[in-house]
């Protein structure tokens, strides 16, 4: 991780409380790591679409990160529920915007690999809504 969370010009992410799906173990805490350092609550860090149900069943996430990829899997039946719930999301992807269904193309993307400027900027755009 670098400075750049103690950078007064990125967003005031305090006390938020984010849910992980990532299933990459290295990069999953490295996402925890960038929130953490934000100032956010991780509420959950979960590498399978069962998992990410299951949390959003037992806590109440702020907002999300997903990654688009769960090991051949789509995170998109996640997305849908969080939709659902009117909970914000942002999708992390190795592909770009390139990789994601031309139905989720509305939604805020952050490329891997990332800084925590860009995952913040992205939280603090899907945020701020619509």
């Amino acid at each position: 991780m670098s400075d750049e969370s103690a950078d007064a010009s990125l967003p005031n992410l305090d006390r938020l409380n984010v849910l992980i799906v990532e299933d990459e173990a290295i990069i999953s805490f490295l996402i925890e790591d960038m929130l953490r350092e934000l100032g956010c609550n991780v509420v959950r860090n979960v590498a399978c679409l069962e998992d990410a149900f299951a949390a959003l069943d037992q806590d109440r996430p702020d907002v999300a990160v997903l990654d688009v990829n769960l090991d051949g899997v789509e995170v998109y039946p996640v997305a849908e529920r969080l939709r659902e719930r009117g909970i914000p999301f942002v999708f992390t992807t190795g592909y770009g915007v390139d990789g994601l269904s031309p139905a989720w193309a509305d939604r805020p993307v952050v490329q891997k690999p990332f800084r925590s400027e860009s995952l913040a900027r992205a939280l603090e755009a899907v945020l701020a809504g619509p």
